[in-house]
């Protein structure tokens, strides 16, 4: 099985610290993550200066600030995003971003990633979809929020305006922070791959760990999770995120879970085939037979180990004659 690519997701979880910011890329390669990603706006393109914040952005962040003034102090400038560029690749570690406008696009590009994550948000916004379809860089799409039809106008979109399909990852998701385990309905991430036979993914806002590990055994392609340095810091997106020990673990039982899925092919493992002798049967002598008598259903038994004759040979020994005596217990030969 291919490796799942496993994002984890900064987002805006540095609070508009570059300092922050690398302790959080430190801790993601730490973890395990291949990628660790981040958000581009501008507050003034992305969001009305009267716009209201989510109910879980007034339940984590000051409830009288709009939602403009909270994402404003969030932003990282073309030198923030250069600086973080660079410390990823000292660390070893993918750097991706998702942009929320047209020049923000543009300066992804200009700093020259060859991914674009668009988030679940932009999923109906036309020229910007258009934009990155003329791109063709590798897609991955989020899709909280959309049903199937609007996944397919995206799709029609991307692949028209000339990214080929085999670029595009889609992310099944669902845009609530945190997500209700009974609202995932993580099967709609399978009915996205037989309805458009595309890559797909899945993007976590659940607390804990389980469903992004489900998700891998279901074959999701890409994992994203939002991650932290510590919950308790103020921001929106904290309290919905995983700490550094979380996301480690979370990484750790992905990697077993991708080892235990295996190729399909059922067969012995090199690791049981050891154990055949022990704990198979083979055919022993109920009770003592002396050379000459004939093997009968009382005088032969099936008992361990397994290094004799099989009993699933029953019915080829049964009515035999014994070519030399056989004690109690001890494994037939014919």
């Amino acid at each position: 099985m291919s490796k799942t690519i496993i994002i984890a997701e900064a987002g805006v979880n540095h609070n508009g610290s570059l300092e922050i910011a690398k302790k959080l890329i430190a801790a993601a390669k730490e973890c395990g993550a291949d990628a660790v990603k981040f958000q581009t706006f501008k507050a003034e393109k992305l969001v009305s200066k009267k716009a209201e914040k989510a109910e879980y952005q007034k339940q984590t962040t000051d409830a009288g600030e709009s939602q403009f003034e909270m994402i404003k102090k969030l932003e990282l400038d073309f030198n923030a995003h250069k600086e973080l560029i660079k410390y990823c690749r000292e660390k070893q570690i993918q750097f991706l971003s998702s942009p929320f406008d047209k020049d923000s696009i543009d300066l992804l590009d200009e700093l020259g990633l060859d991914t674009l994550k668009i988030p679940s948000c932009e999923i109906i916004n036309l020229p910007y979809l258009r934009k990155i379809g003329k791109f063709n860089k590798k897609v991955i799409l989020s899709t909280g929020m959309a049903d199937l039809g609007e996944i397919e106008d995206a799709l029609d979109i991307l692949i028209e305006s000339g990214t080929d399909k085999e670029n595009i990852t889609v992310l099944h998701c669902n845009t609530e922070y945190p997500t209700p385990f009974e609202d995932v309905n993580l099967k709609a991430m399978l009915t996205i791959k037989n309805a458009f036979n595309i890559k797909v993914g899945y993007s976590d806002h659940t607390k804990g760990i389980e469903v992004p590990i489900a998700a891998v055994a279901l074959g999701a392609e890409v994992i994203e999770k939002h991650f932290t340095l510590d919950r308790n810091m103020e921001g929106p997106d904290h309290k919905a995120s995983l700490e550094p020990a979380e996301l480690k673990l979370m990484i750790d039982s992905i990697r077993n879970i991708e080892k235990a899925l295996g190729n399909g092919i059922k067969k012995p493992s090199p690791s049981e085939n050891k154990n055949k002798i022990v704990v198979r049967k083979s055919l022993i002598a109920k009770a003592y037979i002396k050379k000459g008598d004939i093997f009968t259903e009382e005088n032969v038994g099936i008992k361990r180990p397994g290094n004799g004759i099989s009993p699933m040979r029953w019915d080829e020994v049964i009515g035999k004659t014994a070519k030399k005596d056989f004690e109690e217990d001890e494994i037939l030969e014919i």
